[in-house]
């Protein structure tokens, strides 16, 4: 049921964080504010394709 997903930077394009989501019930992209180790500060990490 719960499928494994990808965060990935909305600065530098890079995918640092990996998580689960359930599909079915959450359908919109999965945002959050995380820290991105290669621009070194918190940043908005957005859910990337597959």
């Amino acid at each position: 049921m719960r499928e494994l997903i990808s965060l990935e930077c909305s600065i530098c394009k890079r995918r640092n964080y990996y998580t689960t989501k359930n599909k079915r019930k959450h359908s919109e992209k999965f945002v959050r504010n995380k820290f991105c180790k290669f621009c070194r500060k918190h940043t908005e990490h957005k859910e990337a394709k597959a």
